[in-house]
């Protein structure tokens, strides 16, 4: 049986669609600011784990330079995952339960304005056969979405219905790049972007962070009147070949939400990496969410998407839902790869 872990403090950077500042400058205050409010002091951090993307920055072991912004002293042991800050909180979450420290930061930062990701991303991929075809994140989703229109799983109103109501709901978020009052009708007259999507169905780019810090059981107690528990957290992997995959759904996604233990009690808010409109509905049934939970309340991704941050943002945001607004127990999802590939999944509760 896992140790408890839980979420002492959290803090996020504007998502901003140019950021003037580099990464490890727009990363500092808010490293400084997820630990000052956690109430740690900075040398008791034991592990120390970053998530963020060099090809993004342009170049090989980029993720070296966001160390400037933890500080030069004291020294510190840590690692980084080329992945979102969420599987970066993942490790953290493992190495915590050895039980040999009790203290752990982890963050997430993305600065997409300095390249085109249309081209950016394809290079991630396999190089044999999805790399050469140029395949992006905007081409594969339209695939995605038009699989799900097909097969009468959603409609484009649906879509446009998810737009509005994340553009509302990030209304008063300071951290939102992306807000509005559009009902779906005015949303639904705009030309297509890639088909079947809409700009509105799209996510921002945005520049910008996220930082996590977590503690054990005890220490937790010490630190903060409200720890917010990690009650189960779970990871799973779809195949890689969109082609080899039934598009409208997202095995994955179900196992992760299962062995995370969402199915075990009243879910009152979640917070899903649903980075285009569709996609939230497609979560939301995979992991069994009801009528009456409350999705991403903050706005979610299309309304900020600072890659490699917006998972682990997804887990602030649920974070904040139960230690400042009283809800009780949360899910929190990040995803990574095309089409929904790779899904984290983790259930969240107060005291």
């Amino acid at each position: 049986m896992a140790n408890d872990i839980a979420i002492v403090g959290y803090a996020q950077s504007p998502s901003l669609r140019q950021a003037e500042l580099t990464e490890p400058q727009f990363l500092f205050p808010v490293i400084s600011e997820a630990i000052e409010r956690a109430g740690v002091e900075r040398r008791e951090i034991g592990f120390t784990c970053a998530g963020s993307c060099d090809y993004l920055s342009g170049q090989t072991f980029a993720f070296v330079m966001n160390l400037e912004a933890v500080g030069a002293w004291p020294p510190i042991s840590e690692s980084h995952v080329e992945m979102d800050g969420a599987w970066a909180l993942y490790e953290a979450w493992v190495r915590l339960q050895h039980g040999d420290i009790d203290t752990a930061l982890v963050f997430g930062s993305g600065k997409s304005s300095p390249g085109l990701p249309a081209e950016i991303y394809p290079l991630q991929m396999d190089p044999y056969t999805l790399t050469p075809l140029g395949a992006d994140p905007v081409s594969l989703a339209a695939l995605q979405a038009r699989a799900m229109l097909d097969a009468g799983k959603i409609t484009e109103r649906e879509m446009a219905e998810t737009a509005t109501r994340s553009r509302k709901n990030a209304i008063g978020n300071p951290y939102a790049q992306v807000t509005g009052d559009d009902d779906p009708e005015t949303l639904l007259k705009e030309p297509y972007v890639t088909a079947p999507l809409r700009r509105h169905d799209l996510p921002p780019i945005s520049d910008g962070a996220c930082a996590v810090v977590l503690a054990t059981a005890d220490k937790a107690k010490a630190l903060s009147k409200r720890p917010v528990w990690i009650r189960g957290i779970d990871h799973r992997i779809d195949i890689h070949q969109p082609g080899m995959r039934d598009l409208t759904e997202s095995p994955s996604t179900r196992i992760a939400g299962k062995n995370a233990g969402v199915g075990k009690g009243k879910v009152d808010v979640a917070e899903l990496s649903a980075t285009f409109s569709y996609q939230e509905k497609l979560l939301s049934q995979e992991l069994g969410l009801g009528d009456g939970v409350e999705i991403n309340p903050s706005g979610g991704p299309l309304a900020a998407n600072p890659v490699m941050a917006v998972g682990l943002a997804r887990f602030a945001e649920a974070a904040r839902q139960i230690a400042e607004r009283g809800k009780k127990r949360a899910v929190a999802h990040a995803t990574s790869g095309q089409c929904l590939q790779q899904n984290l999944v983790a259930v969240l509760e107060g005291d």
